[in-house]
């Protein structure tokens, strides 16, 4: 039953409207100010656009908080849209350029996108990491009153896991709130946790106090909350009353346009009255085909924006990058050509026993590197088009299209610099993440910066080239549903545990199913691998080396 308003507390402390927009003037540019207007006024296609080019302009000039503000907007706009993984990946991006902190924006930019990823984890139902989120939040809050929000945020997904008396904990600091909005909404999952925990609680005097706070100030989505809390809690008490308070959460639902509601509000309906059961169904699947085809709508609309305003700045840096590759190209010719001739009067015979050397180090560093970058890229981007559910040709052209440029690099001896450019924690997550589908949950823990500090470069690409090798092998042989990834720093070793439920493999086929390039790559870094054969079920793999 949340919404966006809770994300406006967390900047604005002194005005209850429903806006999006970070305060306390921060960077702003031309096209920020016009994807204000347009998002004041509910146009947030438009709105969406103009963020994503002001996002543009603040790079152009440097300024990372100006980028991570209008993100943070871009991420409100894809959650209250239905884009619930569009929206948590925009505000992770967001974070990317919010390094200092201490900066007093940038901390409240980190609050509002640490909520926001956990409300859109909420509308997931990954309880789990909305529960993660809401309390970083709290870590980066400024003052009580956001405070008193995530409380209230926490209390709700722990009374969905059925954990009540630590949610009661956590909702009673909330119900500590100054601003009248938000101690209705802490009252009434207050007294809901009260009640769910014990039978015999009477929660009717405080369910009504918070329904009469919001019919007093007007709050819609809030009197949603108040009447489903009611339905609820009469459904097997007094079945009329129930139906009365189902049929008014639909009528609000209906006026304040929220959809989502209006189905919940149906789904009760639809049980409490059976003679107007096939009217209410009708009612239910138009509504709820009508919210997938918006929500599907806005998400590939969110992602063509993006791609369309990126390609234009990829073309002009390509226009760029061209020019300037050809001069150094020359550059490179003209030097190798004068080095050649004089090396090749005084050291010709030492260059020809040499050359033999180099064409085999050369061959099994151009086959390492093809595996690395071609073969095991292209089934990364195969893995990712037979777990989407919507095919998107575009966003597939890219990835293929970033492989092919990887494996050209190859030729000119190019530094993979993806793991300079992207936190090395969110690279590994992006990548576990893309192998998740149907059929296989894939799970981290411990995945944060303070385990990869201080590791080398070099040392990081082969531990990435590790992770995605056992991704690769588990979906070519190993017929898993389920598979994790734990890592723990102790002093300094890293350990990294791999667990999958897949048919496991035998002592005497490790080296003939895919992992043998892991294994040279773990002797690469001065490491060791056990391989646990013996479980019953799956495989299990311990890895551990030097964190530095």
């Amino acid at each position: 039953m949340r919404n966006l308003l809770i994300l406006i507390i967390l900047f604005t402390m002194s005005s209850c409207k429903k806006d999006n927009i970070v305060s306390s003037e921060p960077p702003t540019n031309k096209d920020f100010k016009r994807a204000e207007l347009f998002n004041k006024n509910n146009i947030t296609d438009s709105a969406f656009y103009y963020f994503n080019l002001s996002k543009n302009s603040f790079l152009e000039k440097n300024d990372s908080i100006g980028a991570a503000r209008a993100l943070v907007n871009m991420a409100f706009i894809q959650n209250a849209k239905g884009d619930f993984f569009g929206s948590i990946e925009t505000s992770l991006e967001s974070n990317k350029f919010l390094k200092n902190e201490n900066n007093t924006i940038a901390k409240k930019i980190l609050t509002s996108n640490y909520n926001n990823i956990a409300n859109a984890s909420n509308s997931l139902k990954s309880f789990d990491s909305a529960l993660v989120y809401y309390k970083k939040a709290i870590r980066y809050a400024d003052n009580y009153e956001a405070k008193y929000i995530c409380y209230n945020n926490i209390g709700d997904v722990l009374i969905s896991k059925g954990n009540l008396k630590l949610a009661k904990s956590y909702l009673q600091q909330a119900t500590h709130a100054h601003n009248i909005d938000n101690y209705s909404r802490a009252l009434n999952n207050f007294a809901k946790a009260k009640y769910l925990d014990d039978k015999n609680y009477d929660p009717i005097p405080e369910l009504d106090k918070a329904l009469e706070i919001r019919k007093k100030i007007n709050d819609g989505p809030g009197l949603n909350s108040s009447f489903e809390t009611l339905s609820t809690y009469y459904l097997n008490k007094d079945k009329n009353l129930s139906l009365k308070f189902a049929q008014k959460m639909l009528t609000e639902a209906t006026n304040n346009h929220s959809p989502d509601d209006q189905i919940l509000a149906l789904q009760r309906i639809i049980t409490l009255d059976p003679k107007n059961y096939l009217r209410s169904f009708e009612h239910l699947s138009s509504i709820s085909d009508t919210l997938q085809i918006s929500r599907n709508r806005h998400k590939n609309q969110f992602a063509m924006v993006r791609y369309d305003v990126e390609q234009k700045n990829a073309d002009n840096l390509k226009l760029k990058s061209k020019s300037f590759r050809q001069n150094i190209a020359l550059i490179a010719l003209g030097l190798t050509l004068i080095g050649g001739s004089f090396y090749y009067i005084k050291r010709k015979k030492r260059l020809e026993q040499e050359k033999e050397l180099e064409v085999k180090n050369t061959q099994l560093k151009m086959s390492k590197k093809v595996h690395d970058v071609v073969a095991n890229g292209i089934y990364q981007v195969m893995t990712k088009i037979e777990n989407q559910e919507h095919f998107n040709k575009d966003e597939t052209l890219d990835e293929l299209e970033f492989v092919y440029e990887k494996s050209r690099d190859i030729s000119y001896e190019k530094t993979d610099t993806q793991g300079e450019e992207k936190d090395f924690s969110e690279r590994i997550s992006e990548t576990v993440s893309s192998f998740k589908n149907d059929e296989v949950n894939t799970y981290l823990a411990g995945n944060d910066s303070e385990t990869w500090k201080h590791l080398s470069s070099k040392n990081r690409e082969e531990v990435y080239q590790i992770i995605r090798e056992l991704l690769v092998n588990m979906k070519k042989h190993s017929r898993a549903t389920i598979v994790s990834f734990r890592f723990e720093r102790e002093n300094e070793l890293i350990r990294i545990f791999y667990t999958d439920n897949g048919i496991g493999i035998s002592g005497d086929v490790i080296y003939k199913n895919g992992l043998s390039s892991t294994v040279s790559r773990i002797e690469t870094i001065h490491g060791e691998i056990i391989f646990d054969t013996k479980t019953e079920k799956g495989l299990k793999i311990t890895i551990s080396f030097p964190a530095s």
